[in-house]
């Protein structure tokens, strides 16, 4: 799967969808860092990448924008912030088992 890690995800949860596989670009990679989230909406769309932050205000509204357009999106995956980053990274694969790619697309996703 190909994700869009924002600013406030644990840099052990890129390295261990990296170890898993995915393709991950962090969010300052890809754009400035004060790209406003429209824009890094757009941007995870044009690219097809499943948005991954633990801030659920910033990208919430426009994930259930989409929805309610039914405008497809690849996907919002809001990880939880755990007493551990191994807690963190265990529900966000638990998540990615259970759901796979195609339960990820155009949903809000909590890990």
């Amino acid at each position: 799967m190909r994700f869009l890690l924002d600013h406030d995800v644990p840099a052990e949860v890129a390295h261990l969808l990296r170890h898993w596989g995915h393709d991950i670009v962090s969010l300052r990679q890809a754009l400035p860092v004060t790209t406003p989230d429209e824009e890094v909406f757009r941007y995870a769309r044009e690219q097809e990448r499943l948005i991954v932050s633990c801030n659920r205000a910033h990208f919430l509204a426009l994930a259930d924008q989409a929805v309610e357009e039914q405008q497809p999106f690849p996907g919002l995956i809001v990880l939880i912030r755990r007493r551990s980053r191994q807690a963190e990274c265990a529900h966000l694969l638990q998540l990615l088992r259970r759901a796979g790619g195609a339960g990820l697309a155009n949903n809000l996703n909590f890990a």
